[in-house]
């Protein structure tokens, strides 16, 4: 990628379609006087709730709450980033997208080698046929022929020099690049991959970006091999079966890590679509991003041995900076000896269901984990555990899962029996206090006129920046419109498209204020002082709250004012 794709063209872009036109290409729409209405893609329902309105160019769905325009449509229908949102819009107007230069450019990606890559996937499936050993392998692990074409199974043969051979019109370079072959020290190039049972690995488009081998001889050397880090693979971000389990379900209401190819291969032969493997890694931080792109809910499946316990519990940590109040993390261990293949074809669907039925709530788990061993009926023991959980608190997202976090935390050790709400609290709450209704009124004022928040004066532009976390969605609008001055109501739209906060950004943007643009300006720079005002308030409070009664645990209790909970104490 060169760099940023400019505003200016997406705006271009969104004028240039029409979105009725975008999202009835790809599902049936009726016209119901001035807009258009059908069956919500969604979610399942029997009656049309799904709304498209070609004057405000959005979509609404009063059934399930989804919203946005043409863009957020295509990513939330086609389940792709918001990059390739804009390429799959752009390319069907015949357009180019443009990137903006920022910082270093980084290197073009060789296009060629996804076609090299396709032509290896279609030589090692031509391989399988006939290939007595490895289909009899295949069939020892229970896969039919049909699963093994869904997942492009395919089979590297013996030798050395069979892609080579095979692939003629390839040069010799591409296939060092895409990782296919192997130059030795002494120069010789041979096949990376040999005897091997071959599982293709695929992007988000389904374009093949590298493969997982499985070997057939009993000799040294790794049971599985994958392919390199190449321009176009970078296993610390991909996940095995992502592509098949999109295409598989309509709507993936969860979706089941699992450790390795052949459980995901075997899971998709019993029934269980939604399984995805990591690439001989941990399950990472970007993983988790990618996940939850797709669901809400990652069941992650590991064994029940003191090995998978520890990888549960790398897992866990990874994904913390991913939560909030929408995504679940679940874990489920498995009995001894057990993989989620050899325990699929035991106890069939129902019994593997009934087992991930059972799995620990991720937070659940870390409560345990960190318990363990501390007498929490003990001073000692709770400030023990206050200071074992306090790392991991941190690192989950500001937000209402951060507050009920800390809630938990303040209830199990006892540092929060007298907690008291506070005004940044009172700020935060959708209530109907004084602040809750100035923030939802200069919300508006920005989500209808972005270019409003550079008129504010900068001092106290900063002075609201360092209190963002105490303002909820307002204060992420601010800090946003920050980063992107010249971002406007669409980007916005955009940028929080598939989670709560776009839902109440689009309400904004669609409320009709009976005021002209320079009473919103002067009701906007007066309501900003307000809230100065009542932040400044609600600092003085904290101090104050601080410098009350100190206790036996007073390091702990300073810790916690510092990072949101002891502000509640009094």
């Amino acid at each position: 990628m060169a760099g940023r794709i400019p505003q200016s063209f997406i705006n271009d872009l969104l004028s240039r379609v029409d979105i009725v036109d975008v999202i009835e290409s790809r599902m049936t729409l009726k016209k119901t006087g001035k807009n258009y209405s059908g069956l919500c893609p969604f979610h399942d329902e029997k009656t049309p709730s799904f709304t498209v309105s070609p004057d405000k160019q959005f979509y609404h769905c009063f059934g399930c709450q989804a919203n946005g325009t043409a863009l957020t449509f295509i990513m939330n229908f086609e389940r792709v980033e918001f990059v390739e949102a804009v390429e799959i819009l752009a390319g069907s107007l015949g357009l180019e997208v443009p990137r903006e230069q920022t910082g270093r450019p980084r290197p073009k990606v060789d296009a060629d080698l996804y076609d090299v890559l396709r032509e290896a996937e279609r030589f090692y499936r031509q391989s399988l046929r006939g290939a007595d050993t490895a289909i009899n392998y295949l069939k020892s692990r229970g896969l039919t022929g049909e699963v093994a074409r869904d997942f492009g199974i395919g089979y590297a043969p013996p030798g050395w020099q069979n892609l080579s051979e095979q692939l003629k019109n390839v040069p010799a370079a591409k296939l060092l690049a895409a990782g296919l072959q192997i130059k030795s020290e002494k120069g010789r190039v041979y096949d990376r991959f040999r005897e091997r049972i071959m599982f293709p690995i695929r992007d988000s488009r389904g374009r093949v970006i590298g493969f997982g081998g499985r070997t057939l001889k009993n000799e040294d050397g790794p049971k599985y091999l994958n392919s390199p880090e190449t321009e176009v693979f970078h296993k610390g971000s991909e996940l095995y079966g992502l592509y098949e389990a999109r295409r598989a379900l309509r709507r993936i209401d969860r979706l089941l890590v699992v450790e390795g190819y052949m459980d995901v291969v075997a899971l998709a032969q019993h029934g269980v679509a939604n399984a995805v493997a990591t690439l001989g890694t941990a399950s990472g931080e970007s993983h988790f991003h990618k996940l939850y792109r797709y669901t809400d809910e990652v069941i992650c499946c590991f064994d029940g041995d003191s090995a998978g316990r520890q990888a549960g519990w790398k897992a866990l940590e990874n994904a913390l900076p991913t939560l909030n109040e929408h995504r679940q993390l679940k874990l489920v261990f498995l009995p001894d000896g057990e993989d989620p293949d050899s325990l699929i074809r035991a106890r069939g669907k129902a019994g593997f269901d009934a087992l991930v039925a059972e799995a620990t709530p991720g937070l659940e788990f870390l409560f345990t984990r960190l318990s363990q061993g501390l007498d929490l009926g003990t001073v000692d023991g709770r400030a023990r555990l206050a200071g074992l959980i306090a790392p991991y608190v941190e690192k989950v997202p500001e937000g209402v899962l951060k507050t009920l976090l800390q809630q938990k935390v303040a209830e199990v050790t006892g540092l929060g029996r007298r907690a008291q709400p506070n005004p940044s609290q009172r700020i935060r709450s959708n209530n109907s206090s004084k602040v809750s209704r100035l923030s939802e009124r200069l919300l508006t004022y920005l989500v209808k006129a972005p270019d409003m928040w550079p008129e504010v004066d900068v001092q106290v532009r900063e002075t609201l920046l360092e209190a963002v976390a105490d303002m909820g969605l307002l204060g992420a609008v601010m800090g946003f419109l920050d980063a992107n001055p010249e971002a406007d109501t669409e980007e916005m739209l955009v940028h929080w498209s598939d989670n709560e906060a776009g839902r109440v950004i689009l309400n904004a943007a669609q409320k009709n204020l009976e005021i002209d643009r320079q009473g919103m300006r002067a009701e906007f720079l007066d309501g900003i002082d307000r809230l100065l005002d009542h932040l400044r308030s609600a600092d003085r409070r904290r101090i104050l709250d601080q410098l009350r009664d100190s206790s036996d645990v007073e390091d702990l209790r300073r810790y916690w004012q510092l990072h949101g909970l002891g502000k509640d104490i009094t």
